[in-house]
């Protein structure tokens, strides 16, 4: 069975907004670019089996923007607070969760977990020379091993990186 970990990035945050990381807003151009990931992805056809995303304001809002733009339930998204900032050893953990029958696996978070994931799966001579590898609204698709709890460094092969920015409105 062909697996694929898809990696989104939520969409740029508001930070003028006084209040605590946790709770910080997405800016109109980041729900924008989630609504365009979310479209551009129904239109490739590339639906989760499952969403997981961390609890925090801008990363939830982007899961469910992306849900709504492809057609999906959003109150099947499953929230998990080992996504935000816990490093890469809480999301692996939680990816081996993952039940054995889904193939797609849609993950939103945050940097720099998201990248040193990314790195870590696909190795570090495997992803493009660029200055940031995951900017907001930035969608990482990476073919996976046969299971999802044998995540060992470099275990997987990135196949695409895209970015908001490149979508059509």
């Amino acid at each position: 069975m062909n697996r694929e970990l898809w990696l989104l990035r939520h969409g740029k945050s508001d930070r003028e907004i006084i209040t605590d990381d946790f709770d910080r807003p997405l800016k109109k151009r980041g729900k924008q670019a989630a609504r365009r990931v979310g479209s551009w992805m129904g239109r490739e056809r590339l639906i989760p089996d499952i969403i997981l995303s961390s609890p925090a304001n801008r990363a939830i809002t982007t899961a469910m923007l992306v849900c709504t733009a492809i057609g999906g339930d959003s109150a099947k998204i499953r929230q998990d607070s080992r996504l935000y900032f816990q490093g890469i050893e809480p999301l692996k953990r939680v990816l081996a969760e993952c039940p054995v029958d889904a193939r797609r696996v849609l993950l939103v978070g945050h940097n720099p977990d998201l990248e040193a994931l990314l790195l870590d799966l696909v190795g570090e001579s495997n992803v493009p020379d660029v200055d940031k590898l995951l900017p907001t609204a930035a969608f990482a698709r990476i073919a996976m091993p046969k299971e999802w709890h044998s995540l060992d460094a470099g275990c997987a092969q990135l196949l695409s990186i895209t970015y908001a920015k490149q979508l059509p409105e």
